[in-house]
Order: structure tokens, then C-alpha cells, then sequence
């Protein structure tokens, strides 16, 4: 089981201990609360994640042969979202991220309990993680 699809596991089992979507909004947000501070030099159009209802800024790079990422959002739940993808796939290997699918958002129930335009913001959130990756192999 790659590193990947275990730490998909791991935020399904942290969803599925929470008995309702209240207490599960609670914890995207709280999620988002703890993301690290994105500098304000990159918050600018080159950063940001086009698709996103919020602004959105994101940033990757190779370190070791691992993917490493850091974004912010202008709303919480938008960084609680991105808190979660990254702790799927940030310091991931590019490869591994291209080859394992992000079926961990269908099982904890995301895009069914998001509006529309949030579910459109993480698939764009989604989407810039994979062309990163992409890049990322040259």
C-alpha cells in the first residue's frame, strides 16, 4: 500500500468517526485554521487556483524527490479543503501522485455535501496538484 492511498485512508477513518456533516464542517474548518501562513509576496495572479468560487493560491516544488506544497485561501472551509489534499499528497513522489485517484473525496462524502461552486474550487484545487506533479517529472 503506497504512502498515498494510506493517508487517504486515514482522513476517510478521521471522516467516518464523526457522526454528522455539522461535526464534519467543523473539522474541515478547523483543518483550515491550522495551515501554515502563505507568504503575501506570492499571493499574487501567478499563484492563484483559476475555477475557485474563493482566491486560492497555491505553490509547489521538488525537494528530494518529493512534492511538497503549500496554499491558502481567502475562506476557511476553502483551506480546510486544501489542508486535506495536502495531507494526502504533499511530500508525495510526482509518480505517486499521478497514479493513485482521489477516490478518498467520493468516500467521505465531499462533493455531495458541498454547493456547487465549492465542489468545482476543489476539483481546480485537485487538478493543480496533478499538473504540479506533472511538471514535476519534466
Amino acid at each position: 500500500m503506497t504512502h498515498i492511498i494510506q493517508a487517504q485512508q486515514a482522513i476517510i477513518d478521521k471522516f467516518d468517526f464523526l457522526d454528522d456533516w455539522m461535526e464534519k464542517y467543523q473539522l474541515i474548518i478547523g483543518l483550515g485554521k491550522q495551515t501554515q501562513d502563505f507568504p503575501e509576496k506570492k499571493k499574487t495572479s501567478q499563484y492563484l487556483i483559476k475555477g475557485c468560487q474563493s482566491q486560492v493560491w497555491f505553490d509547489s516544488w521538488l525537494e528530494g524527490g518529493r512534492l511538497q506544497m503549500h496554499g491558502t485561501s481567502d475562506a476557511a472551509i476553502v483551506s480546510g479543503l486544501m489542508a486535506i489534499l495536502f495531507s494526502a499528497y504533499n511530500n508525495q513522489t510526482p509518480q505517486d501522485i499521478l497514479d493513485t485517484a482521489p477516490d478518498f473525496i467520493e468516500e467521505i462524502g465531499l462533493h455531495q455535501h458541498l454547493s456547487p461552486t465549492r465542489s468545482n474550487g476543489l476539483n481546480s484545487m485537485i487538478q493543480a496538484i496533478y499538473k504540479a506533479a506533472h511538471a514535476a517529472l519534466g
